[in-house]
């Protein structure tokens, strides 16, 4: 650590979005193999609602003061000792590694090389800022799924943003897409590329038909989105019901072996190849960001707030000016 000092969002207690506040920490140091980036945006994403709630404390514990931020774009300014990957000025996103937790809402954030990436020019970073998550949606339909040209993809939660992501990548990929989203979202998904979109609260499951592929970023009601899988169907989820914890986990461990298709599950921890094929389907113009707000540092609790109100278009976006 050096004696720099540098802003970052912190809280020294689980509860709602008003425990959040911006103190000042240690500028970090990148260690051998890492960078310093200047963050200059990131996203607010339901892991962290978790975390600061404490919905999740078995894993991240009783020490405090906690950060949150997953994301990030910026620009690189120092490198660690033997990282030739990029140079002191580079545009970069990425996603911190699910082992360092979180804390890229800051001014600074230092991450490994190989899990960052080029930005695509042209790219403004606070729009950018809105896709790093895409990698799990890339991951989640080409390795865990392999969607394949011609299938049905149902996603579940498409105007959220990983579902944005899935909906243009699933249009991209040549699937027939449906779009599970709010009524008021139904025309925005269907202009990201849903051939067909249902609001999930009034459409009952039975109705949508059978698909091969089901993407779920809710994570609730997993055996009824797994019943309509059709024969060779595969049914990929990124979150678990977490007011029923052991539970959730226990049926996907159990589908392995139970019924039509196994529920395969993984947490996104995305590297540089995830993200130079993020900027490919940039660059190809078959992925945009989806940026429904913009917030300062100072409002990323009111950024919790609006992500936990429901209804997002997208992601909410925080600058650090």
């Amino acid at each position: 650590m050096t004696d720099r000092t540098m802003k970052a969002v912190l809280f020294d207690r689980y509860g709602d979005p008003g425990v959040l506040y911006v103190g000042r920490v240690p500028q970090p140091v990148p260690a051998p193999g890492e960078v310093l980036v200047r963050v200059r945006a990131f996203s607010v994403n339901g892991g962290e609602l978790a975390a600061r709630s404490g919905k999740v404390r078995l894993l991240t514990g009783r020490k405090f003061p906690q950060r949150v931020g997953l994301d990030f774009t910026g620009e690189v300014a120092a490198l660690g000792a033997g990282t030739t990957a990029f140079a002191v000025g580079d545009r970069v996103w990425g996603v911190v590694a699910r082992t360092a937790g979180f804390g890229t809402a800051a001014e600074y954030v230092t991450v490994a090389a190989d899990r960052a990436g080029p930005v695509p020019d042209g790219l403004d970073l606070v729009d950018a800022a809105a896709l790093p998550v895409a990698t799990t949606a890339v991951t989640a339909l080409r390795d865990k799924a392999a969607l394949r040209p011609g299938e049905r993809l149902l996603v579940r939660g498409a105007a959220g943003g990983v579902g944005t992501t899935a909906v243009q990548l699933g249009h991209a990929y040549g699937a027939e897409v449906t779009a599970l989203a709010r009524a008021a979202n139904l025309g925005f998904v269907r202009g990201l590329g849903a051939a067909h979109a249902f609001d999930h609260r009034t459409v009952p499951p039975a109705e949508l038909g059978r698909f091969d592929v089901v993407l779920d970023t809710v994570g609730t009601d997993l055996p009824t989105f797994r019943r309509l899988l059709a024969p060779g169907g595969r049914m990929v989820t990124i979150t678990f019901d977490l007011t029923r914890l052991v539970a959730s986990l226990g049926y996907i461990a159990a589908s392995a072996a139970h019924g039509r298709g196994r529920v395969r599950a993984f947490s996104g921890n995305p590297k540089r190849t995830d993200f130079d094929d993020l900027a490919r389907h940039v660059a190809e113009g078959k992925l945009r960001p989806a940026v429904d707000k913009v917030f300062s540092l100072a409002e990323t609790a009111a950024a919790h707030r609006a992500l936990e109100a429901g209804g997002v278009r997208g992601k909410y976006v925080v600058r650090v000016d």
